[in-house]
């Protein structure tokens, strides 16, 4: 479905010289999706059966020890971000209702309702797309605790900002879809 947009990305690995190996199986991508616990949705499920690059590109079809605890810790970073910097830095949402007067309290609040946000998938470095919803089109977010940027208006978009081809300050953000409490981080 997404053949020339693939052939795109291809080629943009190819001008870094980043070999492209084959990519995930079905199989493969129902496992990685199982054993992370996490939904692709459709544009990454379709690029990661059809590419896996071999640098800068997190392989879900590598359950090595040390791999499975990177992609463990890369799931987990955008939560543990909004977490720390309700701890470190006074952090808090105003849609979250009154702030607890209590560090603990907080805490404790801030990770009930981290529960309930759409988990984030990690692509490359900490460069993120949204689970939900499971549709094409999410946009992709640059994810550094609270300090969140679009970085692309989707998957697509995304490569070309990443590699270059496109400038940041192009992105249109009045496109972007919007993808629950993540948006909110951004000003």
């Amino acid at each position: 479905m997404y053949t020339s947009r693939i052939n795109r990305i291809i080629a943009l690995y190819e001008e870094k010289n980043i070999k492209v190996k084959k990519g995930l199986s079905s199989r493969q991508l129902e496992l990685a999706q199982e054993y992370y616990n996490v939904i692709f949705p459709p544009d990454l499920k379709e690029l990661l059966g059809a590419i896996n690059p071999t640098q800068s590109f997190y392989d879900w079809s590598n359950f090595s020890e040390d791999n499975i605890q990177l992609l463990n810790e890369r799931l987990a970073l955008p939560v543990k971000g909004v977490l720390f910097d309700v701890e470190n830095n006074d952090f808090w949402l105003n849609s979250w209702s009154n702030k607890p007067s209590t560090l603990d309290d907080r805490l404790l609040f801030a990770s009930k309702q981290m529960e309930t946000t759409p988990k984030l998938i990690p692509i490359m470095g900490h460069r993120y797309i949204s689970t939900e919803p499971n549709e094409v089109d999410n946009p992709v977010f640059s994810v550094s605790q609270t300090d969140i940027i679009f970085f692309g208006e989707n998957l697509w978009d995304y490569f070309e900002v990443e590699f270059g081809k496109k400038q940041h300050s192009d992105i249109e953000c009045s496109f972007i879809k919007k993808i629950s409490f993540w948006h909110d981080l951004i000003v």
